[in-house]
């Protein structure tokens, strides 16, 4: 017999009863039962009662150890009785008879129990990631990151994908997030950084010839957390194509993420192709660039009704350039006043000026816009607006970013609210079409909206013929629930059209020559069109699993400081590892409330 096991703690049934096994394991719960002990034995793959009688082989032993104490247990396997069956379980039908316990290691008190789901604090839970990782719902999350992973490998690879590594060191770049910075020992005063993305490296592949290429890539950004953002690391399913259109990569991937979702998933999922969302469209109808089609609610341009309008306030707003949005409440007309003044309230907590509304119960509309704007003028809004006689509507106005900001969060306030989104879906749209520029608001200078390195649409001649702000990019966000996945784009090949997109951002071509070096460099020796896109590992986990918080499906994540709980870490480091890196440190001079407590 096996020094450990015969089986794991999932496979005994009923065909086993009466052979004599081995099974190891922890301690996940001991219930007494006045001289009868009844033992939950974990390991991996499930869970197998355990039954010891005192006065029987190692009774004393099993009775004596704590919790999460690791057990090699041999016994018989005997049928439980009909009423004892536990169906939630594969092994609900049998039990093992305990006749020797041998202690693999005994386990202290635990600082945080392991059965059951009661809610601990994340510091404790993170000190102790890997107790909190051998409670249930976090063993199948990371089960389930584990074959998600595996299906994605197995979807690319079948479409003709290589998988290849691009460097961990690498240079910094003067675009995007905050860089991780790793001193050069051998190289004084120089630094390497972790990549942001393999960005660059995946289109130097398109250059070297390799047609298509995905990893799952680890990329390091030195950027504060959120609930869909881990600080310093996460993963992506990186991936480029030569030789392709928008259309062409678009096709490679929604067959991909479309199918990983149904098989991990019961609940609906968006066909492919999916829906298309020009930029500014979707600015519009849902006031954000990461829409959320589950819900039904669209907002809409209405300035055109408030012109001239009784309401002084709005149309002094739109004779002035600003604009007014309305945000549909669909049956919020059956709700209190209460209901209105806190959105409103609730708007202004967030640092606007407020939203306006329109309550209509029984087909009457009330509310100090309805008052003021006029009765036919008031009808004709609510029939344009399509809405019904217990409805309800907000408005949002000012400056067009800033309502679209505010109409945007509303109608996600107000969806989840009245209840309107359905929980059952998973809706996926592509954002397309987004401006190649935009306007500094602190310097009025015209800037790279998203990826400096994106094709624009109508190439060189669009450069040299339109405005900046008017020129589109080949660039697309995939998009799901809500919860953006990942960015992509056709990408600038050319170095002519390079040069000029950058310097309309204000870089000269010495500066490209010099921070983006290996790459035109690559471009001047024959380089194919190409593109690609990189969905979020981590993202695609959390809705599958449910989760709020991008922590919940990550093996060892930090906490919002960026600290890693478990392992101390950022840590000090000695003088003598300093003197090898060439590096003095100038720390900030603590404050009086940062002094240690005593």
């Amino acid at each position: 017999m096996h020094a450990y096991r015969t089986h794991d703690c999932s496979q005994l049934t009923k065909a086993d009863v009466g052979g004599e096994v081995r099974l190891s394991g922890w301690i996940h719960r001991k219930r007494d039962h006045g001289g009868l002990l009844f033992v939950d034995l974990r390991d991996h793959y499930g869970i197998t009662q355990v039954v010891a009688e005192e006065g029987e082989g190692d009774f004393a032993v099993l009775d004596a150890l704590r919790v999460e104490s690791v057990v090699t247990v041999t016994g018989k396997v005997v049928a439980r009785s009909d009423e004892t069956v536990n169906a939630d379980l594969p092994t609900g039908a049998i039990e093992v008879r305990a006749a020797t316990v041998s202690v693999e290691s005994r386990a202290e008190e635990l600082p945080m129990p392991v059965f059951g789901d009661a809610e601990y604090p994340e510091d404790i839970r993170l000190k102790y990631r890997y107790l909190d990782l051998r409670r249930t719902k976090m063993h199948q999350n990371i089960m389930l990151r584990s074959n998600v992973i595996s299906s994605i490998r197995r979807r690319m690879t079948d479409q003709g994908f290589q998988e290849l590594q691009t460097p961990i060191l690498t240079a910094s770049s003067p675009e995007g997030a905050r860089d991780y910075l790793v001193p050069s020992r051998v190289h004084p005063g120089k630094f390497y950084a972790l990549p942001q993305a393999p960005q660059m490296f995946k289109q130097l592949l398109m250059v070297a010839g390799f047609d298509k290429y995905f990893q799952i890539a680890p990329c390091f950004r030195d950027e504060d957390a959120r609930a869909d953002r881990s600080p310093g690391e996460f993963y992506q399913l990186d991936f480029e194509m030569s030789f392709v259109t928008q259309d062409d990569v678009f096709a490679t991937i929604e067959p991909v993420l479309e199918n990983v979702f149904r098989e991990f998933s019961d609940k609906k999922v968006t066909a492919a192709p999916f829906p298309r969302i020009p930029y500014r469209e979707a600015m519009l109808k849902y006031g954000s660039d990461k829409p959320d089609l589950r819900n039904p609610i669209m907002i809409s341009d209405v300035g055109d009704h408030f012109v001239g309008s009784g309401f002084g306030l709005f149309a002094k707003m739109v004779e002035t350039g600003n604009v007014v949005r309305a945000i549909p409440a669909p049956g919020a007309g059956a709700k209190s006043r209460k209901f209105f003044d806190e959105m409103n309230d609730w708007a202004r907590g967030e640092g606007h000026a407020g939203l306006g509304y329109i309550k209509i119960t029984d087909g009457v509309p009330g509310g100090p816009i309805a008052k003021n704007h006029g009765e036919d003028a008031t009808a004709k809004l609510i029939d344009a607006l399509g809405l019904q006689e217990n409805d309800g509507v907000f408005f949002a106005a000012g400056a067009p970013d800033e309502a679209a900001k505010l109409a945007g969060q509303a109608r996600i306030r107000i969806g989840e609210a009245l209840e309107l989104i359905d929980q059952d879906r998973f809706d996926f749209c592509w954002i397309v079409d987004f401006p190649m520029f935009e306007k500094d608001e602190d310097t009025g200078k015209i800037i790279f909206s998203h990826n400096p390195f994106s094709m624009p649409q109508g190439e060189l001649d669009a450069l040299e013929t339109k405005d900046p702000l008017d020129i589109l990019a080949w660039q697309y966000d995939i998009v799901c629930n809500g919860v953006e996945l990942s960015s992509g784009a056709i990408r600038n090949h050319r170095p002519d059209i390079m040069y000029k997109a950058f310097e309309i951002a204000g870089y000269t071509q010495a500066d490209v020559d010099r921070d983006f070096a290996g790459m035109i460099g690559a471009f001047k020796y024959g380089a194919p069109p190409h593109g690609g896109s990189a969905p979020g590992i981590d993202r695609i986990v959390m809705l599958l699993a449910d989760e709020p918080n991008i922590r919940e499906v990550v093996l060892f994540p930090m906490n919002q400081k960026a600290e890693d709980l478990m392992m101390n870490a950022p840590s000090p480091v000695d003088e003598r590892q300093l003197r090898e890196l060439h590096l003095k440190l100038n720390l900030p001079k603590a404050k009086a409330n940062d002094a240690p407590k005593t």
